[in-house]
């Protein structure tokens, strides 16, 4: 079955590439959850449309990459986020409030929240490390400072 991914897929490809799949696994798992299309000749229109938005949105090249490494280990993000006694936090500390706390710290949104890892969930008050994929070859380690709101 050939699909064309509209998301990342580790191990199969990157948006926009055109794949062969076996039909299950295709028909299964990666169409209903929105991880590919069926590929038609009349697809190629897909495929630029979301190679440009993914290029738009990618790092320049490795040397910008680099650039936005240091900008982000060279500082540390606080976060406010709303905690009980003994600093237990309501919930945990979504990728996305660590996107914006880093494009508040920033100024510019140079980090998209996809490419936000956390290796446990962020359940506490205090100091805290993630890891930001920058680029396919770079990886930054984010501080990030979490207070009670």
């Amino acid at each position: 079955m050939k699909l064309i991914l509209t998301q990342e897929v580790s191990g199969l490809g990157a948006p926009g590439d055109v794949v062969e799949v076996r039909d299950g696994y295709g028909r299964n798992y990666l169409v209903p959850r929105g991880f590919a299309i069926q590929w038609t000749r009349g697809g190629e229109k897909t495929i630029e449309s979301i190679k440009a938005a993914r290029a738009s949105r990618e790092v320049r090249d490795l040397d910008h990459a680099q650039e936005i490494k240091a900008k982000l280990e060279g500082s540390t993000f606080n976060l406010s986020a709303r905690a009980g006694e003994g600093g237990r936090l309501f919930g945990a500390v979504t990728v996305n409030d660590i996107a914006e706390a880093i494009a508040a710290g920033i100024g510019s949104k140079a980090v998209d929240k996809r490419k936000i890892i956390v290796g446990n969930p962020i359940k506490s008050l205090g100091s805290h490390q993630v890891k930001v994929k920058v680029h396919d070859d770079v990886d930054a380690t984010v501080n990030l400072n979490v207070v009670s709101a």
